[in-house]
């Protein structure tokens, strides 16, 4: 008979203690740890045996075969594109995303869409009158999609020994809890060991799970650090809940690239994939105004054209006020700074407004440039031609640095019909072969631009 041990685990990275701490060691977190049982004086079997029969032996890494891995292509192009080409046999996949943001309805979706292959759904969180009202309002049936209410990782798992399913996903992790563990559902210590389970029949059945999880107030993954370290890839479930794109990224990918992204819109008939971003992304308003710039922008493989927004006012409660939407501060105090230092505009007296049309965060420091010219189109309030637009990242001595793949972003830029694309004429060496009807403007300093644009 085994004996109750316990220990103290911070509840917001999951360091383990054997004694209580005031505070964590590990994350700097106070009051953060709080007392779990690891294991209880009769604690039953592991919930998932197979026994396959596989003998761990020491190999030399030139005789491993190179095989190519079995994917699971699914109808979403979005979903294919995060994770790399499809889903991989015997892969585990956490997504996470803040309430209400689309994660259920995604992979509900997802499931009923691969009507050739048997999909078992477990939810924890509805019961099955919820999901099944969910699934009425999506345009997909499938025969072969099976649901499952339940939180005992036992009694899962012998429901899937018996159907045997293609795919699995677990809505959510959070909710999951194995008899091993004498703790509530969604401390520490239930989703280690939850996660684990999961890790060991993804494995050793070579089934595809999908694990969907809940995030922290501060944007975090909720439980231990080490449930995104045991899977094989995190996907995180970004987006504006007062808009109707989301953003599914990709944070790791033992199977692919990790700076995918995948574009959805949230309508009454589920999420829409958004093949052409650039389309959506841009106001065809007709109107020349103010303080708007285009930037051609790559987020992964994909290039696509944002609009850039930018108002500056004369500050009247005398602290300027320096607001930002889908854009780095910190990044814009730097360009604040450039343009004062090296154009002589003062902004200090000035509030600057600055967002991402479309409710996007974009993280590319190629549209420094698209920026910069919103903030002066607004300050001298001439307004920038919507045939027009930038790629260029901006340096602190206010020259214009060159970014990777221009000729993609040329391409998209022309696609959508823009006749002019302000670039940096350093690091180009003469190789831009693009022949088209679109205007190629190569600048080497910022004050070549205001010359250009506003002088």
């Amino acid at each position: 008979m085994a004996k109750t041990k316990s220990a103290f685990f911070c509840q917001q990275c999951g360091y383990e203690s054997p004694k209580w701490l005031g505070k964590c060691p590990a994350c700097q977190q106070w009051n953060s740890f709080v007392e779990e049982i690891k294991q209880k004086e009769s604690a039953p079997s592991t919930p998932w045996q197979q026994g396959s029969g596989y003998k761990a032996v020491v190999t030399r890494l030139q005789d491993v075969p190179v095989t190519k891995e079995a994917r699971l292509v699914t109808p979403d192009t979005e979903l294919n594109r995060v994770l790399g080409g499809g889903i991989v046999n015997g892969s585990i996949v956490l997504v996470a995303g803040e309430p209400g943001i689309g994660k259920s309805t995604l992979f509900l979706q997802v499931g009923l869409q691969l009507s050739h292959v048997k999909v078992l759904y477990v939810s924890g969180e509805e019961s099955e009158q919820q999901v099944r009202l969910r699934a009425t309002r999506l345009p997909y049936e499938s025969e072969n999609f099976y649901l499952l209410t339940a939180t005992n990782t036992q009694q899962i798992f012998q429901e899937i020994k018996q159907l045997q399913p293609d795919l699995v996903i677990i809505d959510s992790i959070q909710t999951l809890y194995t008899p091993t563990i004498e703790s509530s559902p969604g401390s520490v210590s239930q989703i280690r060991e939850t996660a684990a389970e999961w890790q060991r029949y993804a494995k050793e059945s070579n089934t595809p799970v999908f694990l969907i999880g809940h995030i922290t107030k501060d944007g975090a993954i909720a439980g231990p650090k080490i449930l995104e370290h045991m899977v094989d890839t995190v996907l995180q479930f970004e987006g504006d809940r007062h808009y109707a794109y989301r953003i599914l990224r990709t944070q790791k990918n033992r199977f692919g690239s990790t700076s995918e992204l995948g574009i959805y819109e949230m309508s009454s008939a589920g999420m829409k994939p958004v093949l052409n971003p650039s389309d959506i992304l841009l106001s065809h308003t007709g109107e020349q105004l103010s303080g708007i710039a285009i930037a051609a922008a790559i987020e992964g493989m994909r290039p696509f054209l944002i609009e850039v927004q930018a108002l500056v006012t004369p500050s009247v409660y005398g602290t300027p006020q320096r607001t930002v939407s889908g854009f780095d501060s910190r990044r814009l105090q730097l360009l604040l700074a450039v343009l004062e230092k090296r154009g002589g505009f003062q902004f200090g007296t000035k509030d600057v407004f600055l967002n991402i049309a479309g409710g996007l965060k974009v993280e590319d420091p190629a549209i420094d440039l698209a920026v910069l010219c919103a903030l002066l189109s607004s300050f001298t309030d001439i307004p920038i031609p919507s045939t027009t637009c930038f790629a260029g990242e901006v340096g602190l001595s206010g020259e214009i640095r060159s970014v990777h793949r221009v000729e993609q972003r040329i391409s998209e830029a022309e696609k959508l019909g823009l006749e002019k694309i302000l670039i940096s004429r350093f690091g180009q060496k003469g190789n831009i072969t693009h022949a088209g009807n679109i205007e190629i403007v190569p600048l080497a300093r910022v004050e070549d631009v205001y010359q250009l644009l506003f002088g």
